[in-house]
Order: structure tokens, then C-alpha cells, then sequence
């Protein structure tokens, strides 16, 4: 569920592009990737071509939404995708993925058994999807500019944080947030939840700064907002630039979301594709992945590289789910669900 940050989005792209022309010989071959923008370190991309001789094509998305369009048509055939929890099960629903030969990624040990077991809601038994990063949603507040203990989505809707509040501009978050707050799941499509949780978000307008998405980080960076939702992986880079920032993932719960490899059906390059996933799961590997975007890694055998402590035991990049209540995935819930909720979004965004 990453989020473009346009300039060093640009630079990695003329690094990838320049790894491309001098990197692997292709002698054995190419595989075609498809990620989020600044969603891997481009060095990794190198050493990948050097080691194994297999060329990598890597083009790039914004949104799952952009992507899955591309995908579905088929005009452009990958070989590797990173899509998030809830576009993997549509995926999957709609026949677009194949099972994952285990055997041919040995690597795929390394990930963490918490994150295969969170995977099955979306996931059913592993078959088609192997955890690549992962994160939560919660609240970034400045501690300079509030002055009480933060731990519910509450403070959202307190009048005297009004024009100091920074909301996503994105239809699933912005209802979670108020889905969360009034107790129900984040994946409902009961349509008296909806309309409750509508008419909340429309009561919380009159306070709300802006409706951002990547701005939240550079906001809060800047000291010009109080509160924001951001998530996890972008909380962990403000804190390094503004050390008054503090990230919370409140008490009634949260979105917890996992970005996945998987190899769509109509893969051409299979092999390659597998051992472009294995070396992805390579701790040393992974431990580049993570230092260079900041978003957790779920590869345990990546995490116990990490020479700094309180990085390695950041409550931030790797917090005990165990100790939280009503964490959930996004799940796919189908044309008339979605229908639904971005019909409930355009009333809030034009009211």
C-alpha cells in the first residue's frame, strides 16, 4: 500500500533504467515486474541481474485500482506483481493468478509465520501470494501541538484540533477510520453502518485541514498540522526528519496491510519469475528492501540483521499484533460493494 513520492520516485527510475542497459546479460532470459513506485531499492535490482544473467524489466503503479485494470486487459503480460491484500483476492477471484510453486522459493521460509497467518484472510491456504512489506494505519500527531496521551481515532473529531487535521484522501481509509470509531468491521457492507459512518466523516469535515495522501508526511514534517493518518512506513521516515512526531495505532483498531509477490496466470518468464521472488526473500536482500522504503519487512531472518536496537524493537516498524484489538485486512468486496462505498465517499467529499 505504498505511496509515490514523485522526485525520488523519478531518480529510481533512471537508476533502473540505467541497471537495465549495463546490468545481467540476459542470457538467460528477462522478467517482467510490476511494483509500487519507490517500493525497492534499485541496487537489489542490480544484483539480482549480475548474479543470475536474467534481464529485469520493472515498470511501476500508483494505485492497486490503475494497476489492476492493466493487468485484467492482459495489453502488457508480467511475470512478478505486488498488489495489496484485498487486490490479491480479487485477483484471485477472478482467475487472474496462478498457485505458487513453494518448492522453487526456498527463501519464502523466511517469512514470518504471523504474516502467512494474516495472509489467509485474503490468502486462503498460501496458495498464490508471498509477503513482500507491511504495515498498519494509524494517527501521526506532533507532541508540541498536543497536549494529551493520544490512543483513539476520537481525537479526529476533537473541535479544538479543527484545520490542524489531516485525513487520506482515499475512500477505504477515510471509512475505516469512522468504521473503527463507531465499533464496526472496516470490511462491512451493511448499508446502516455505511450511512452512520458516512454522516461521521460528514461531521468531521468542518475540521479537517485537507484530504492528502502523500502531503501527510511532508505536513507533519513541516510542522504544519497537528494530527494526521498516516502509514506505518511513512510514520518511521517523518520521525527521522521531526523528532516531536509520534505515531499511535489506536485502541478501537486498525487496517493492517500486507503487499504481496504473486505471478499473474498468464506469466511468460515462470522460472525467472520465481527466482526473482527467492532473491527478494533473501534476508540480506530484504534488509536493503526495508533500509531503502522504511516499510516493514515480514522477513524475520531480514529483521535479525538489523544492527540498530531500536530499530530492530521499533514498536513502529514491527509492533506486537498480539497486543491489539480489532486488526482486520482489507477484503475484496465485490462491484456493488465498492459501488457502494465510493457512491457514500463523492456524498462526503461534495457536501
Amino acid at each position: 500500500m505504498k505511496k509515490n513520492h514523485v522526485i525520488v520516485m523519478l531518480l529510481a527510475v533512471m537508476v533502473l533504467a540505467l541497471t537495465s542497459c549495463k546490468g545481467g546479460s540476459a542470457k538467460n532470459g528477462e522478467v517482467v515486474v510490476y511494483n509500487w513506485g519507490e517500493y525497492i531499492d534499485p541496487e537489489t535490482i542490480t544484483m539480482f541481474e549480475n548474479e543470475t544473467g536474467i534481464k529485469v524489466v520493472y515498470d511501476e503503479f500508483e494505485t492497486n485500482e490503475t494497476m489492476y485494470p492493466k493487468v485484467e486487459a492482459g495489453a502488457t503480460v508480467y511475470d512478478v506483481i505486488c498488489p495489496s491484500d484485498y487486490t490479491i483476492q480479487k485477483m484471485i477471484d477472478n482467475d487472474l493468478l496462478q498457485e505458487i510453486n513453494f518448492d522453487n522459493i526456498p527463501n519464502a521460509k523466511n517469512i514470518g509465520a504471523q504474516y502467512y497467518e494474516k495472509s489467509t484472510e485474503f490468502d486462503p491456504g498460501n496458495k498464490y501470494s508471498i509477503p513482500y512489506c507491511w504495515g498498519t494505519v494509524g494517527i501521526l500527531y506532533n507532541k508540541t501541538m498536543v497536549d494529551e496521551p493520544i490512543d483513539s481515532w476520537t481525537v479526529l473529531w476533537d473541535p479544538k484540533y479543527k484545520d490542524n487535521i489531516l485525513m487520506q484522501d482515499s475512500v477505504r481509509d477515510a471509512f475505516m477510520v469512522a468504521l473503527k470509531t463507531k465499533g464496526y468491521s472496516m470490511n462491512t457492507t451493511d448499508l446502516d453502518e455505511l450511512t452512520e459512518a458516512k454522516n461521521y466523516l460528514m461531521e468531521q469535515k468542518p475540521l479537517v485541514q485537507a484530504y492528502v495522501i502523500d502531503q501527510v508526511r511532508d505536513k507533519m514534517i513541516g510542522d504544519e498540522a497537528a494530527i494526521g493518518v498516516i502509514y506505518s512506513g511513512e510514520a518511521i521516515y517523518t520521525q527521522r526528519e521531526n523528532e516531536n512526531l509520534e505515531y499511535v495505532i489506536p485502541k478501537e483498531g486498525t487496517n493492517v496491510w500486507i503487499d504481496s509477490w504473486v505471478i499473474p496466470k498468464n506469466a511468460r518468464n515462470v522460472e525467472n519469475a520465481e527466482k526473482f521472488i527467492d532473491f527478494m526473500c533473501r534476508e540480506d536482500i530484504a534488509l536493503l528492501n526495508f533500509e531503502y522504503i522504511t516499510y516493514s519487512t515480514p522477513n524475520d531472518a531480514a529483521r535479525d540483521l538489523i544492527e540498530d536496537e531500536d530499530i530492530r524493537n521499533s514498536k513502529i516498524a514491527f509492533p506486537d499484533l498480539s497486543q491489539y484489538q480489532n486488526l482486520e485486512t482489507y477484503k475484496y468486496l465485490g462491484q456493488e460493494g465498492d459501488e457502494l462505498y465510493n457512491e457514500l465517499w463523492k456524498e462526503v467529499k461534495s457536501d
